[in-house]
């Protein structure tokens, strides 16, 4: 190149030459810069426009050009969040929408345990089986499509999926509704689940697109704390709606708030183009995911997840109200409150503790060292149920203190969430998201329906089941949660490297070095 003697381009049309001279020069793009923009920005933000490369080559400036605006029918695209994004405007079109559909995962996850009674009146042929089955029919059709889910989030976006998946849950609470046997409310169940499996991952997704890095902790728990506010509906408001309407007029109700909440998706939250990931043939997509499969980390790390989360649901979407009925000893009122101090614990901790884990990362405490932690207390807290004995003449205020630490253990697993999407590019975390559901969900669904069984192997009392049978199933959850810990604590699997998004000329991911001192998969 000359110095700074060399005469200016006389025009734009010489600068374009040189451009395009330099161009042919230029070394080719790191796997990295497919990742973000020249600035940092996220993948297709860049900076780096043409009238500015022309500028730094030639010195030519040219006046913008005002385009003229015209009205379009699709939302409105908004800028990338930064510092100056207004925060408001992000929390009303992005949070809002996705947090109500995510109020409902919940309270459709949650509300078997408030109208089982109403169920065992209606369906006198109903077992613990029975019931644990077609409970876990929601986790089963969950887990089925969180593959394609990852696949279709990173090809489509957010909102549109989101919007169309969730009328699934619609027409599951007509089913639901009007269903007369087990396999009709296992069906209505198994449509609910394939309606709201994208309930958290389109929200990562949203997050990880619509906020920066250090913010996505935060908003994955406030996220998480919708869902705990579906939990809080799943108690006192259902119960009463139960004595008005009956639980059938309940689910037809929920059926048409679910259509409203799609509707808010999809005319609500703004677009957000994601050429990159629409322009990657459909076959390089699903064939990264297993790239995310093989990795060492994962399947450290997916194990102890997983059987947390199943400890978890099986007691709090389902078992819980039993419990508290067979083994606590108390009436449906009784119950009812329980389960809402359940729910109160579950929704403070998916505040508390995604900020908790955000500061204690900005002190040097790893995400995985927080999780750890938390997950060892919930051990603790899971064995006290092996001892039933402990909680058959328990106070009203001993119990309520157990559902508030049980509750609070429904975070654990979100805490794993933020090193997972930091371990892989920006373009593969849908798919990592849902790999990780992939395997959750399948133990939580074992979970469910394995503890019906398991009460079926006792004789009833009544129309309780055993306490002898409850103090089984706890112990072998504590027994499995801790043979996962110490997998992860002593598995001599390392992190692999990281990988880029598959290219759509090539088919094939490129190698990216990971920093060892920023890597968070490091535990």
């Amino acid at each position: 190149m000359q110095n700074s003697s060399r005469p200016r381009l006389a025009a734009p049309v010489a600068a374009a030459g040189t451009a395009r001279a330099l161009s042919r020069n230029a070394p080719t793009a790191s796997p990295l810069s497919r990742l973000t923009g020249t600035d940092g920005s996220p993948p297709g933000m860049s900076l780096l426009t043409l009238s500015s490369a022309l500028n730094m080559v030639s010195g030519y400036r040219a006046r913008p050009v005002r385009k003229k605006r015209t009205r379009s029918r699709e939302p409105r695209r908004m800028s990338a969040p930064t510092a100056s994004t207004p925060t408001l405007i992000t929390l009303l079109r992005v949070y809002i929408p996705f947090a109500l559909a995510y109020v409902l995962s919940y309270l459709f996850r949650s509300v078997n345990s408030v109208i089982f009674p109403s169920l065992e009146q209606d369906i006198p042929e109903l077992t613990a089986g029975d019931l644990g089955f077609l409970t876990s029919m929601y986790f089963l059709f969950f887990t089925a499509v969180q593959i394609p889910l990852g696949v279709m989030l990173d090809r489509y976006g957010a909102r549109r999926v989101q919007s169309g998946l969730i009328l699934f849950a619609a027409l599951g609470c007509i089913v639901f509704g009007a269903a007369t046997s087990v396999a009709g409310l296992a069906g209505g169940r198994a449509l609910i689940g394939l309606g709201v499996a994208g309930g958290l991952m389109a929200a990562i997704k949203a997050i990880t697109v619509w906020y920066p890095p250090q913010r996505w902790s935060l908003m994955v728990g406030l996220h998480m704390a919708a869902g705990g506010l579906g939990s809080l509906v799943a108690t006192h408001p259902v119960e009463a709606a139960l004595g008005l309407a009956g639980w059938r007029h309940v689910f037809f109700g929920l059926g048409a708030i679910t259509v409203a909440v799609s509707a808010m998706l999809f005319f609500v939250v703004p677009e957000r183009g994601s050429a990159t990931a629409a322009s990657t043939p459909v076959g390089p997509q699903f064939r990264a995911v297993g790239h995310i499969m093989r990795d060492g980390y994962f399947w450290r790390l997916a194990p102890m997840v997983a059987l947390q989360q199943a400890a978890f649901f099986a007691f709090q979407a389902l078992w819980a109200g039993p419990w508290l009925r067979d083994v606590a000893g108390l009436d449906r009122a009784a119950i009812t409150g329980q389960l809402f101090w359940l729910a109160v614990g579950m929704t403070a901790s998916f505040v508390f503790t995604g900020w908790a884990a955000g500061a204690l990362a900005q002190r040097g405490v790893s995400y995985v060292a927080t999780g750890n932690a938390a997950l060892a207390l919930f051990l603790v807290v899971n064995a006290s149920l092996i001892f039933t004995g402990l909680w058959r003449d328990a106070s009203s205020t001993q119990v309520t203190a157990l559902m508030l630490a049980f509750g609070a253990g429904g975070a654990v697993g979100i805490i794993y969430f933020t090193p997972l999407q930091q371990a892989f590019p920006i373009e593969l975390s849908g798919r990592a998201t849902t790999s990780l559901n992939f395997v959750v969900f399948p133990a939580v669904l074992v979970g469910q329906w394995g503890q019906g069984k398991i009460l079926d192997l006792w004789p009833k009392i009544g129309n309780g089941y055993d306490p002898e049978a409850y103090a089984v199933t706890a112990f072998l959850f504590v027994a499995l949660q801790a043979a996962a810990l110490l997998w992860f604590l002593f598995s001599p699997a390392r992190p692999a490297i990281r990988r880029s998004v598959d290219d759509s000329r090539h088919g094939a991911t490129a190698p990216v070095a990971a920093s060892a001192a920023g890597d968070p998969r490091r535990p």
